[in-house]
């Protein structure tokens, strides 16, 4: 198993180009299941869980193919077709190894009238029920049954008739597989306190690029009005506000000038935000956003919500810069409730971090040590690189399988702009 091996201490200096967004792409992939058409994505990142789920559409009878880029650049360009669905079940042995598997299950109701797919997997940062999403499609006239680790799921004669939902807390997931079971609905779906995500905007946009019908894009209340097919297209995946934001805040916690290639500042409001408020610059270029720090950092207060707030996948990033942050910081997770795992590996590195339930009281230590520590999801994993860029000594990162979900090429990226970073074989 790789390891991922930083001598710490470098200012960090240069050009990182920001990826396509790993959460939008597993969002537009299943958008294939909706055509007999090619949907063509640009833009696409190499990371494991873009192989793991094209695998999965591959299962249903999607054809994939890669085209037009050299092995050594970054990003892909992907056209999926499904000329033919083969198969409606999900099975457990893919599903298990990531949780956006259960957004084939919208698109494959709406398409082929059922689907059968496995109870997802995924990090393990806390119970994520799909209850929501089943609620959503019951809504919309689906029947859902649940056995033996399935969700089994049907539509009336003719398919969905659409319908009416009020979502009683923002779902992002939920809102994906509604939006995709919708447009080929024969009715019109209106989704009330849908999630506002730009990753929910990028999906919308790709389908409308297809031929469907939305409305309400980019707020809380989506209206869609079923078409009778979907079309082809060619759509580029949106740069990944996550992957931007963790940059920055290696940017920040080494002192350094990086200029983050391809980001687009209104995508990472809040982030940028709270990077201000914790002394960070921010300042816009032709290209992208440049992130510097000219004097020290210091503690802010920050609790996660739906978007627009503060984005759960940035909390573990933003604790390990706050850990050598001067004064006191606050972070308040009301996400997940089980997303602070990384606090005992950073601890190990001399982070002074307290967990009181949902939050977490973090006091800045005058500089980290580099330790061995062991990832335990993707985020987590990302903020013991952070930690590590910083401290001094070796820091040694196991079970980087992580990052390769969700971070493309993380150590060629870092080692352009100055980390002395690399991935080595374990034993």
């Amino acid at each position: 198993m790789d390891k991922i091996v930083i001598r710490g201490g470098r200012t960090l200096k240069g050009r990182i180009p920001i990826s396509g967004a790993k959460n939008a792409a597993l969002t537009l992939m299943p958008c294939a299941l909706l055509t007999d058409e090619p949907l063509t994505l640009r833009n696409l990142p190499r990371l494991a869980d873009i192989d793991t789920f094209g695998h999965l559409l591959n299962n249903h009878g999607v054809s994939t193919t890669i085209e037009g880029t050299h092995p050594e650049e970054f990003g892909r360009v992907m056209t999926l077709r499904a000329n033919r669905i083969t198969s409606t079940v999900a099975p457990y042995d893919i599903v298990r190894k990531m949780r956006a598997s259960i957004l084939v299950l919208g698109p494959l109701l709406a398409r082929a009238g059922e689907a059968t797919v496995s109870l997802p997997g995924g990090c393990a940062i806390g119970n994520r029920p799909i209850d929501l999403h089943l609620k959503a499609l019951e809504a919309m006239g689906a029947e859902i049954e649940l056995a033996a680790g399935y969700v089994k799921a049907s539509a009336p004669k003719g398919g969905l008739p659409g319908g009416h939902f009020v979502f009683p807390i923002v779902s992002v997931g939920a809102t994906e597989n509604a939006v995709m079971a919708a447009v080929l609905a024969k009715g019109p779906t209106i989704l009330e306190n849908a999630a506002r995500e730009p990753e929910i905007v990028d999906l919308c946009n790709c389908l409308v690029a297809m031929g469907a019908r939305i409305s309400g894009i980019g707020t809380e209340k989506l209206m869609i009005t079923g078409v009778r097919d979907l079309h082809g297209a060619t759509y580029a995946v949106m740069p990944d506000r996550i992957e931007a934001g963790s940059y920055a805040c290696a940017a920040a916690i080494t002192g350094g000038e990086v200029e983050l290639v391809g980001a687009h500042e209104a995508d990472l409001g809040a982030t940028l935000a709270s990077l201000r408020e914790a002394g960070v610059l921010v300042t816009p270029t032709a290209d992208g956003l440049m992130i510097s720090r000219k004097n020290g950092l210091h503690g802010v207060n920050i609790s996660t919500a739906p978007y627009p707030g503060f984005p759960t996948d940035m909390q573990a990033q933003f604790m390990a810069m706050l850990s050598v942050a001067d004064g006191a910081s606050m972070l308040t997770e009301t996400i997940f409730e089980n997303r602070y795992m990384h606090v005992p590996e950073l601890s190990r590195m001399g982070a002074d971090i307290t967990v009181r339930g949902r939050s977490a009281v973090v006091r800045g230590a005058p500089g980290l040590t580099g330790a061995e520590v062991m990832a335990t999801d993707l985020r987590a994993s990302m903020s013991l690189v952070l930690a590590g860029l910083a401290a001094t000594g070796t820091t040694t990162v196991n079970r980087v399988y992580h990052l390769d979900r969700g971070y493309e090429r993380l150590e060629e990226k870092l080692s352009a702009v100055g980390a002395d970073i690399e991935r080595v074989l374990d034993g």
